[in-house]
């Protein structure tokens, strides 16, 4: 018996790994980069200098965890939906959107020490940056096998 789900699972193009993870990667970097660049920005216009989430550690595992994660919902997505492109073209701005929650909370709040506006702006900045560098990443990464060459 055939499900719904297999149903739909039959069009998800099977990806290449090797690929993905090189288009990942690559995506990390690049985010990461203009992610510090951000940083220097966001601390010449204002923001505490050693600031922690404005530091590469922080700053950079949290890019991590942002592509691996939005690459892992992409998938489902694309798994789950009969329409991916339709749903991603409205949840991907919502989700970019609902991540400033916490930044607009620590701006108001201040429960990191050393947060100011200018800091928190970097923050919200930074999001921006993943989101622009990873849904390019992952419409590279999601192509089918036959359709990479």
């Amino acid at each position: 018996m055939t499900t719904q789900t297999d149903a739909l699972d039959r069009n998800v193009p099977r990806v290449s790994a090797g690929r993905t993870s090189l288009v990942l990667t690559a995506a990390v970097i690049v985010a990461a980069a203009v992610n510090a660049v951000v940083a220097r920005l966001a601390t010449a216009g204002g923001a505490t200098p050693g600031f922690s989430p404005l530091t590469l550690p922080v700053f950079g595992a949290f890019t991590l965890v942002g592509i691996l994660a939005g690459w892992a919902g992409w998938r489902i997505i694309q798994h789950r939906s009969r329409r991916p492109e339709r749903l991603l073209r409205w949840l991907v701005p919502v989700v970019g959107v609902l991540s400033f929650i916490p930044d607009v909370a620590l701006g108001t709040l201040g429960f990191i020490p050393g947060a100011n506006w200018s800091g928190v702006l970097g923050l919200m900045a930074m999001h921006v940056v993943v989101i622009l560098v990873a849904v390019p990443a992952y419409l590279i990464a999601g192509r089918s096998r036959t359709n990479a060459a």
